[in-house]
């Protein structure tokens, strides 16, 4: 070989040798289910799959033959980006339906923030405008490092009902287990009067109490029509995936009747989607449930 034709021929075999790392590498991504999740962050999901995110993934995985994995990181701002924006994970299983970032399957659950009281106290609100609210106890759920306040904290900020909030994190210490349910621990021991909680957060965790407690769905602001009243929750891949998001909508009809049950398996509150009321679209005051803050 011609002295000139050797680099050439030294670029053409790294050429060659990237074209088959991609190839391998694509090879071994085929027949995976690589899902993006939080390690503790239940009861959506954690490292030890016990989620109702999880149950759902395993379900679908097994409907597409292809072999669950997972990328782990909490769910906080950056989440999306560092999770399906760097390619480390391809999916995921919950996401505001229409969330700008990712490309949203159709919804698959319909839920909405709730009230939740203890039974013996036969506490009952009509509206975020009963009276009754002014004198008690209200525990909330605060938010994350972005800043943005859940539709609950917002109209009741617009109301002037800030003086009995008692405020509860989302995410605690790694010593503290199931941050997100102490608000509901909280009712029942009486430290609050009653707390409005993101609709699956507060059907699982209440689930241990029995009757003990009384959930009721938070009906929808007249005060603030532009503040959703339920949230729809789909699937979520990367924007030019149209071919996996086809995949997840097929799989999801048919396990359709395995995702409910589920969801009713895990006490998650749900909304039956009628004609007359389409899948929710993210809320004009950006808020939305705390437990998917993702950015």
């Amino acid at each position: 070989m011609s002295e000139r034709l050797q680099p050439f021929a030294y670029k053409l075999r790294l050429a060659c040798a990237a074209v088959l790392l991609a190839v391998t590498a694509g090879a071994a991504a085929q027949g995976q289910f690589r899902v993006c999740a939080d390690p503790d962050n239940m009861p959506f999901s954690n490292r030890q799959q016990q989620g109702f995110e999880n149950k759902i993934a395993a379900v679908l995985a097994k409907d597409l033959h292809a072999r669950l994995s997972y990328t782990w990181l909490r769910q906080k701002p950056g989440f999306i980006r560092q999770t399906l924006g760097e390619r480390r994970c391809d999916v995921v299983i919950g996401v505001p339906y229409g969330y700008e970032r990712v490309l949203s399957t159709q919804p698959y659950y319909r839920s909405s923030y709730v009230f939740v009281t203890a039974r013996r106290r036969h506490l009952a609100f009509s509206s975020y405008d009963d009276p009754i609210l002014r004198e008690l106890k209200i525990g909330l759920h605060t938010i994350g490092n972005d800043g943005a306040n859940s539709p609950p904290a917002n109209a009741l900020a617009h109301r002037g009902i800030v003086g009995h909030i008692v405020g509860y994190s989302m995410w605690g210490e790694a010593s503290v287990k199931n941050p997100q349910g102490q608000i509901v621990d909280a009712v029942v021991k009486g430290d609050i009067d009653v707390a409005i909680v993101w609709g699956p957060v507060a059907g699982y965790f209440a689930k241990k109490y029995g009757k003990a407690l009384e959930i009721a769905p938070v009906p929808a602001d007249a005060q603030m029509p532009s503040m959703p009243a339920f949230f729809d929750f789909a699937m979520g891949v990367r924007k030019d995936d149209t071919a996996l998001a086809a995949k997840l909508e097929h799989s999801m009809a048919k396990k359709r009747r395995n995702i409910q049950d589920i969801l009713q398996a895990y006490n998650i509150p749900l909304i039956t989607s009628s004609t007359d009321s389409p899948p929710s679209q993210p809320s004009t005051d950006g808020a939305a449930p705390p437990n998917h803050n993702k950015r």
